[in-house]
């Protein structure tokens, strides 16, 4: 059922969704890792906080590192798909900064033996699908131990995505696996499932590759606070600002648009790039069963304006609304070079 809204509507209600809140709330823990801007240099700033993963220089290229907890109630009311999911939002990290993971780590905690088996059956089976060594890590079994599961990643990358290359006048673009379904009655959008392994290793590699090759510069996994959430962790970095076509968005025919905008999906990414890479990147992920296209520019004034059906209103400034308080505005002095971004037209 496909219900309507104003765009006013729409912009207060994503508003007040827990996800968005949960976000905000960063900014209790971004205080106290608070990085003045007198780091300058990009290489350094790269393992800042701000992107999916801290990024390392090494050698040619980058160790990449992260981290995912789950929510207590997912992993009490869904131990395997926890475990799933744990490293699925972990592998999705490592491709967002343009890399390929390699291992991972856990720590859960657990009052219930055939629980704790079924959490660590999905994090098996997930690192068997995706190629990942599971290099163990920590747990702790009581009968008074409550449900909890974080899992730490591994990876590299050749060539890195950052928050740190946004600048206004890049185009906005959104890759999305649209051959999915909705889990149950939440947002999370699920299109893992019946896919053989070596399909979700591919669609992964379209990212690094893409990247190495010099079509992508940025790059958000759409996470739990959904398209808009992401987009503005994409843009607080550098606060830089956005432009958004609503009607443009990668979107399955008859969802409703309120709640595609708050989807988690198994498989969904923001990316900044030049225009002129626009068709390149479009072919490249539909080439592995991807919807990809534009859905907007960024701008220079850290305000994010939406566009539905004609209408155009503010939906974020992050000028006067911090988002997770990430945001490093002095220009660094060593920055790599990036070709010219012409105005993307949608």
């Amino acid at each position: 059922m496909t219900l309507e809204y104003t765009l006013d509507q729409m912009i207060q209600q994503i508003h007040a969704l827990p996800a968005i809140q949960a976000k905000r709330d960063i900014q209790t823990v971004s205080h106290l890792l608070a990085h003045d801007d007198d780091i300058h240099d990009l290489t350094s700033r790269y393992a800042l906080p701000g992107d999916d993963c801290a990024a390392i220089a090494s050698g040619a290229g980058y160790q990449l590192l992260a981290m995912e907890g789950m929510l207590p109630s997912f992993v009490q009311a869904a131990p395997w798909f926890s475990g799933w999911s744990a490293v699925m939002a972990n592998v999705s990290d490592i491709a967002a900064m343009g890399g390929r993971a390699t291992a991972i780590v856990n720590a859960f905690w657990h009052h219930d033996e055939d629980s704790a088996r079924e959490i660590m059956r999905g994090i098996r089976d997930a690192c068997r699908a995706y190629g990942l060594i599971l290099a163990g890590g920590h747990s702790s079994m009581g009968a008074h131990v409550s449900a909890n599961l974080a899992v730490g990643i591994m990876g590299y990358a050749h060539k890195l995505l950052s928050t740190f290359h946004v600048e206004p006048n890049q185009c906005i673009a959104m890759a999305v696996d649209l051959n999915g379904q909705w889990h149950a009655n939440t947002a999370y959008w699920k299109a893992f499932e019946g896919k053989a392994d070596k399909v979700l290793r591919a669609q992964l590699e379209v990212i690094p590759t893409l990247t190495e090759a010099g079509h992508l510069l940025a790059a958000k996994d759409i996470s739990n606070a959904g398209i808009l959430g992401t987009l503005i962790m994409l843009l607080e970095t550098t606060g830089c600002g956005a432009e958004i076509n609503l009607d443009a968005l990668p979107c399955p025919e008859g969802v409703d648009l309120l709640r595609w905008l708050q989807i988690f999906p198994s498989y969904g990414f923001l990316f900044t790039l030049s225009k002129t890479d626009l068709p390149t990147v479009i072919d490249a992920f539909a080439a592995e069963g991807i919807t990809c296209g534009a859905i907007g520019q960024t701008t220079m004034d850290g305000k994010v304006h939406l566009t539905h059906q004609g209408h155009r209103a503010l939906f974020w400034n992050l000028r006067t609304q911090p988002f997770t308080g990430f945001s490093y505005t002095a220009k660094p002095t060593l920055k790599p070079k990036e070709p010219h971004h012409a105005r993307c037209q949608l």
